[in-house]
């Protein structure tokens, strides 16, 4: 997810606005096998490798409850992706930036369902992604199709 300056036949490139700063705060950095983009799978698996979401104090106390979940929703930044094409041009199909999953975006947020593997400390281990090493860790949650932890499904509860 490296930004290039190259433009394949018919992507469209604009010029950025101006940055109007939403505030965003990385809660932490992902651990992933990848080094490269050729080399990152283009969608997660569940039975995929162990990647780690390493959370940043203060946000560490967050996690209390979160393996109470089978998969979790993990927002990303990508880092190092193009952020300025508005039409991309993948394998001869010229498509506009909002009809692709592409990283390149004008605001390069990634999502990933991951399977909950365990925590170790400040770190969560997950199964699923599909992002560069380091990446930074905009947000981690519940998946939206769970909505009680597993120990209140068990138990018969609402889980609110």
């Amino acid at each position: 997810m490296t930004v290039e300056t190259q433009l394949r036949e018919g992507e469209v490139a604009v010029d950025m606005p101006a940055a109007n700063d939403a505030g965003l705060v990385f809660i932490g950095r992902i651990r992933t096998p990848w080094k490269t983009r050729e080399e990152t799978p283009r969608q997660g698996s569940h039975d995929g490798p162990i990647c780690r979401l390493e959370i940043f104090e203060p946000w560490v106390p967050a996690l209390k409850g979160i393996e109470l979940y089978q998969n979790l929703e993990v927002l990303y930044w990508l880092d190092r992706s193009r952020r300025n094409l508005v039409l991309q041009n993948p394998r001869g199909s010229l498509r506009g930036t909002f009809s692709l999953r592409s990283p390149v975006r004008p605001n390069p947020i990634g999502t990933s369902i991951v399977k909950f593997v365990g925590i170790e400390g400040s770190s969560v281990l997950v199964r699923g992604l599909d992002c560069l090493d380091g990446t930074p860790l905009i947000d981690l949650k519940p998946d939206r199709c769970e909505f009680s932890p597993l120990a209140a499904q068990g138990a018969g509860a609402s889980g609110r």
